[in-house]
């Protein structure tokens, strides 16, 4: 096996006997800790101060032996061993996250505090989720999810068990203020950032600066340690975070990088003055007509590796990933139909089940040749499907946008860059080093290639791109005129962090917005941002001043900060609710929908009007009455639909808005979302994009609600509709889907195999499992099985909490009265 690329193994007799009898050294290692108390660096463990257990465990579920010699350095240094923040670099595929799960078991098991994984995305969160709860099972700690409208605030509170939270940035910042103002924020031993070079990315940056600075202000003892492959000025991210910082060029397979230019391809060279030295001709054997349908050798390239080796292919948009795949597939020859053919046969037969007996016609024609394509168009379903078919070898090639670079772990033989643009923007150094690094299989592939097609008019800034350093990155919180700085100046007060203009300045001052202040401030001083800041906040009437001096939020404000709702979308939403208390329709759901519509997708919102109008008139009266409830003439749409101009001028937000709530009605009475997309000329991943949205945004307009006495009426409503919208499905279903990355074919599939409700599931065999359902791997079927009982175990431990306080004695009751 090759360290943490191997894949799992079998475990023997006498392995089993061994897990047996070092059992008993989790109890040991916790005893330790209490007569280790004065001494935090001491070892309680023969594994980074761990039992061996651990190391067992890891070999057994992960396949990982050995860790590299980067890993044993990187977790013996003195700041990891004395708890002091740590930021580490590595290229993609070094085995970052390995350190990171090991450091947080340390917390863990060790020093009995929770820890928090914070990363990107909820497909990663799942992924995490699933990947942590066998170990969460074998060593006695909950896996907890924290993605989409998951998660609870705060957090129950465990006696006897602790807690690894796995959450999106979002989430992990709504989390973060929960236990802050429950007073619990030093229950968080360890918090771990991936992909920390986000916090240069717009809004989402913004929350990730903000959920730090309050962890480093208010709880001194927890440690932060952020991750990632792609870091350009280390220096003011060490200074944020009062860190150190370890870096390798490791990588488990190296990575050979080309540039493709006519039909030559050149390998990138640093000693070269041109930055690249001649490679090799391309001798693949072209014709007049697939030289005009295939101008940049792209068959040539994936033919070279393909089908025996994965290949994927990052194209600069969507509608290029579909017809990049198509037109592979028209140059292919027939022994590629014919090779793993059962294995996608079936896969094609789930792509079936899952889109309700539809196929999309491109995955129709790619899927026998064994490729496909992967980007945001496709549902949830199809997506895991199509990477779990590339990751067993089902699937060799994948034509992708950029985000699957970022967003999922599915290495290649060969990565091809089908252009150095993303959509019309030129690549970014970041973005190129997270594509490329996706070539290399640790433990399958010697080596990893890339190859980035260019054209002749693109040679000088594609040379720039090679040598140039990773970009800067640079705080968010004056992003969109300041939206970041203005949400955590609310919460500041909210959560009585700061309730003065000094002790506002003393946050401010360990912010990266501080340590970087004389790039980003130089028209204002950081100190007039902040007043005005506070003035705007008083204005909007979600911040008074009590008593001339001492800041406080109003109630508005604290439903704002309390709902995780954006600042300028405060107003909007409380006149929104407000209105619909006057004449709120309960005889359909389109009310309550249209109010939980998120914001932030009405940008991406081009209404096919004579859809809406068909849409519109298979309405009831009493739902075709909303329309002028919410400022939408009757008369609008009709004219739209025909071509008329329209003379008044109508609001465009509530015409977006309530087009979507169409979408998500659709959705709620046939939640058939290929047909749903299919009648609003919509694409099957924006729908779906919606529907999740839709559902955490209406968790976070129910805790607005919640803070705001005269909208009662919405807690219950809200609370019914955020479970609806989280699951879009039958009933029965809705406890399936509850594990993590268990989506509705799959749910479906369990339950028509008996499987039919959580305990069902954690009790499951996972042989007996990959038996009874087609096209489950036996990996998946344990990792499903592990979620089960993970979930099962959270449930119970909730309900046993709250037996334990009902029956506790009040800390309050009042003393007996003195004997007489």
């Amino acid at each position: 096996m090759l360290g943490n690329g191997a894949a799992p193994r079998s475990v023997s007799r006498a392995a089993a006997l061994r897990e047996a009898a070092v059992s008993e050294e989790m109890g040991v290692a916790a005893r330790a800790v209490e007569a280790a108390a004065a001494d935090e660096t001491a070892d309680l463990g023969p594994f980074f101060g761990l039992p061996s257990r651990v190391q067992d465990l890891l070999r057994r579920l992960r396949g990982i032996d050995t860790l590299y010699d980067w890993q044993h350095a990187c977790l013996n240094l003195d700041c990891v061993r004395q708890r002091r923040n740590l930021i580490f670099s590595l290229p993609t595929s070094g085995g970052k996250t390995l350190v990171a799960e090991i450091l947080l078991l340390r917390e863990i098991l060790r020093r009995r505090r929770d820890g928090l994984f914070i990363l990107p995305y909820v497909s990663l969160v799942q992924e995490k989720v699933r990947g942590l709860a066998a170990l969460g099972l074998e060593l006695d700690f909950l896996v907890e999810e924290y993605a989409g409208s998951r998660g609870r605030f705060p957090p129950l509170r465990r006696r006897g068990r602790r807690s690894l939270y796995v959450a999106t940035i979002e989430k992990a910042h709504s989390l973060v203020e929960a236990l802050l103002e429950a007073g619990r924020l030093q229950e968080l031993g360890l918090l771990v950032v991936d992909e920390l070079h986000m916090l240069g990315d717009g809004s989402r940056g913004a929350l990730i600066e903000t959920t730090l600075a309050k962890v480093q202000y208010v709880s001194k003892s927890t440690q932060i340690i952020g991750m990632s492959a792609t870091l350009g000025n280390i220096g003011d991210l060490q200074v944020f975070l009062r860190a150190e910082h370890f870096s390798s060029d490791f990588r488990p397979v190296e990575l050979k990088e080309f540039v493709k230019l006519g039909d030559s391809v050149y390998q990138v060279d640093p000693t070269e003055e041109s930055g690249l030295s001649f490679s090799r001709q391309l001798s693949f054997k072209y014709s007049s007509s697939m030289q005009k349908a295939d101008p940049d050798h792209v068959v040539a390239l994936v033919t070279e590796v393909v089908p025996s080796h994965s290949c994927l292919v990052f194209c600069p948009t969507k509608k290029n990933c579909e017809n990049v795949a198509q037109m592979i597939c028209s140059y292919l020859k027939e022994e590629f139909l014919q090779h793993r053919r059962e294995e996608k046969a079936e896969l094609l037969r789930q792509l079936r089940a899952g889109g309700q007996g539809w196929v999309c016609p491109v995955l129709r024609r790619t899927v026998p040749f064994g490729l496909a394509y992967h980007h945001s168009g496709l549902t949830s379903e199809e997506r895991r499907l199509v990477e779990e078919a590339y990751s067993a070898g089902v699937l060799c090639l994948l034509a992708c946008t950029s985000t699957l670079a970022a967003g999922v772990n599915l290495p290649a033989r060969r990565v091809i860059l089908r252009s150095p643009y993303v959509a019309s923007e030129f690549l970014k150094r970041t973005q190129y080093k997270q594509m490329v690094g996706r070539a290399g299989r640790a433990g399958i592939d010697s080596v990893g290639e890339s190859i980035l097609i260019l054209q002749d008019r693109d040679r000088d800034k594609v040379k720039t791109l090679l040598c140039a350093p990773v970009e800067n990155c640079y705080s968010q919180l004056m992003h969109g005129d300041g939206k970041g700085l203005l949400s955590l100046i609310l919460s500041l007060i909210g959560l009585k962090v700061g309730t003065s203009l000094q002790q506002l300045q003393d946050f401010l001052s360990g912010t990266l917005l501080f340590v970087q202040r004389q790039q980003l401030c130089a028209d204002t001083d950081l100190q007039e941002a902040l007043q005005s800041s506070v003035r705007l906040l008083q204005e909007q009437r979600l911040v008074c001043a009590a008593d001339g001096a001492t800041l406080q939020v109003t109630q508005l404000g604290r439903a704002t900060f309390k709902g995780s709702v954006d600042v300028s979308h405060s107003a909007v939403l409380y006149g929104d609710l407000s209105r619909g208390l006057d004449g709120l329709l309960l005889s359909s759901y389109l009310h309550l929908l249209y109010l939980v519509t998120p914001y932030e997708l009405l940008a991406q919102c081009r209404p096919d009007w004579m859809v809406y109008l068909r849409q519109v008139t298979s309405l009831s009266p009493a739902e075709q009455r909303m329309f002028a409830a919410v400022g939408i003439p009757e008369s609008f749409v009709p004219r739209k639909a025909a071509g008329q101009t329209v003379k008044k001028s109508v609001p465009v937000q509530p015409v977006l808005r309530m087009y979507l709530a169409l979408v998500l009605l659709a959705l709620l009475k046939d939640p058939d979302l290929v047909a749903v997309s299919d009648r609003f000329q919509l694409s099957r991943g924006f729908v779906q994009t919606l529907l999740s949205s839709a559902a955490a945004f209406c968790s976070c307009v129910l805790r607005f609600a919640q803070e705001l006495e005269e909208f009662w009426p919405f807690r219950t409503l809200l609370s019914e509709l955020t479970r609806r919208l989280s699951y879009c499905v039958k009933a029965e279903l809705i406890p399936l889907m509850e594990v993590a990355g268990v989506l509705e074919s799959r749910a479906r599939q369990l339950y028509s195999a008996g499987y039919t409700s959580l305990t069902h599931l954690a009790n499951a065999d996972p042989a007996h499992l990959c038996r009874s359902l087609t096209h489950l791997y036996r990996k998946q079927a344990e990792q499903m099985v592990a979620s089960a009982k993970m979930l099962l175990s959270e449930k119970a431990a909730a309900l046993q909490e709250e037996v334990d306080n009902l029956l506790s004695p009040p800390s309050d009751l009042p003393p007996p009265p003195p004997p007489l």
